[in-house]
């Protein structure tokens, strides 16, 4: 038993690595990095990293991650959302270098690209969660209301951010691309589920 518990264990986290890991590599390997220059090579793995963060965000809330109690995952999911928001300040400023007038057009909404606006509202989303969760304290927010203000924002920043990442036809492998973004859309569901489920038993025993 403890042994299947631990191969259990180590295949979870084998194929978290996998999903966050080979689209890196993959892009890592693509021919069109030749032709593009240092910061908007950063800024483009800055992104790629970002969605991975997303997907690690509600397996550690939902306590899917083995080895991790429930305090660590909070307390991991505290630092990994504010390793997110770095992630899309370095995407954002390192487009912003390489080409001022399209990132002016896309925090603006004006911008051609259908997947622009996406991206940018996720992007807002994630600053405000972020904002909010140094603020929190001091705000005297309850629980019960954060949670009221972060769970929209999270799907916001789980839609946006997959539309955004399956519109762009830029150095991410199609296939890896596509499964990772269906593992952060199955990773939310399952943890959107669980929470319904959960208040719904609170509130059937209250």
């Amino acid at each position: 038993m403890k042994e299947w518990k631990s191969a259990k264990a180590t295949l979870i986290w084998v194929v978290l690595a996998t999903a966050i890991g080979v689209p890196i590599a993959f892009a890592a390997g693509n021919e069109q990095l030749a032709w593009r220059g240092p910061v908007y090579i950063l800024a483009g793995f800055a992104g790629i990293i970002a969605l991975g963060l997303v997907l690690v965000q509600p397996l550690l809330i939902g306590g899917y991650l083995p080895g991790l109690s429930a305090y660590r995952g909070r307390r991991a999911h505290h630092w990994i959302g504010g390793a997110l928001a770095l992630a899309v300040v370095i995407h954002v400023a390192g487009l912003w270098i390489t080409s001022p007038p399209d990132m002016i057009d896309a925090l603006t909404f004006a911008s051609p690209t259908p997947f622009s606006p996406f991206g940018v509202t996720a992007m807002w989303a994630i600053l405000a969660v972020a904002l909010l969760a140094l603020l929190r304290r001091r705000l005297g927010l309850r629980l019960r209301t954060w949670r009221l203000v972060h769970i929209p924002l999270a799907i916001v920043i789980v839609a946006g951010s997959v539309v955004h990442c399956l519109l762009i036809e830029g150095t991410m492998e199609t296939i890896s691309k596509a499964a990772l973004c269906a593992a952060v859309l199955a990773a939310t569901i399952k943890l959107m589920v669980d929470l319904w489920r959960k208040r719904t038993l609170r509130g059937e025993s209250s």
